[in-house]
């Protein structure tokens, strides 16, 4: 189930609230220009290829207006699984908005806004839209299963810029 659980940075052990309800969700994140969506499942096939995958959600990432797309897919068996989750565990910001689709799987991002973490759980077809310059991290699991779209403009663009703050050491993640 997609969720966000908003902690206060002073207190990362117990979030204020947990929000599960989609437009509650929605809401709470549109208050940072953050947006959270619900894709309906395009026609994909188990198995089916990169490109595949990208066709099949043409219409929804062209109306976005990304110039460029990548398919992540990531499971527990993956080589590089723990090299591949640690990569973006630090907090780190991008120079431009930063939109993630799951078309399997699930994932946690946490944005750091101000005094606040919003801990957002993503799940098959939810698309999340991180804007430029918001502080956060993601989490994969322990164990990852996901399969995902990532949309962004410009190779600079896709290439994070960590903080060098060790924030997200102190919250849970998406196996905690």
């Amino acid at each position: 189930m997609s969720y966000v659980a908003v902690y206060c940075v002073a207190t990362p052990d117990t979030p204020n609230k947990v929000l599960t309800h989609f437009e509650d969700i929605a809401a709470t994140l549109a208050e940072h220009g953050v947006r959270f969506e619900r894709w309906a499942p395009g026609p994909v096939e188990k198995g089916a290829s990169d490109a595949q995958l990208i066709a099949a959600y043409r219409p929804q990432v062209d109306a976005l207006g990304y110039s460029s797309v990548e398919v992540l897919s990531v499971t527990g068996d993956h080589p590089q699984s723990a090299e591949l989750r640690g990569q973006l565990l630090d907090e780190h910001r991008y120079s431009e908005d930063q939109a993630w689709f799951f078309i399997a799987g699930q994932g946690l991002f946490s944005l750091h806004v101000g005094d606040y973490v919003y801990a957002v759980r993503c799940e098959k077809h939810d698309l999340l839209v991180i804007p430029a310059g918001i502080a956060h991290w993601f989490d994969r699991g322990e164990h990852p299963h996901l399969v995902t779209l990532r949309l962004f403009n410009t190779a600079k663009g896709s290439t994070p810029v960590f903080t060098g703050d060790d924030i997200a050491r102190r919250f849970p993640g998406l196996d905690d």
